[in-house]
C-alpha cells in the first residue's frame, strides 16, 4: 500500500498535465485541420508566413493556389494556412 501512495503525486501530475497541455492542443490540431480541409476558391487566407491572399484552386496533392495580388500567383501547402479572413459562401 505504501508503495502505491508514493506512485499518486506522479499520476496526478500525468493527469493535470494531460488535462492542462496535451488535449488542448489535440483539439486545436484538430480545429486546424477541419480549417483547412473546408477552405474553398474564394477564400480569403493568411499564411503562417504572413502572407495574405485569395484561394483560386484547391489542388489535390495538399496544394493550394493563392492570388497575393492581380496576376501574383503562389502555390501554397494547405498546412501552411494560419487562418481565414473570409469564407465565401458554399455553391447552392
Amino acid at each position: 500500500m505504501e508503495a502505491f501512495a508514493q506512485f499518486v503525486p506522479l499520476i496526478l501530475i500525468f493527469a493535470i498535465m494531460y488535462f492542462l497541455l496535451i488535449r488542448p492542443q489535440q483539439r486545436k490540431l484538430k480545429d486546424h485541420k477541419k480549417m483547412v480541409e473546408s477552405l474553398r476558391r474564394g477564400d480569403m487566407i493568411v499564411t503562417q508566413g504572413g502572407l495574405i491572399g485569395k484561394v483560386t484552386k484547391v489542388k489535390e496533392d495538399n496544394e493550394l493556389e493563392v492570388e497575393l495580388s492581380e496576376g501574383v500567383k503562389v502555390r501554397v501547402v494547405q498546412s501552411t494556412v494560419a487562418q481565414v479572413l473570409s469564407k465565401t459562401e458554399p455553391a447552392a
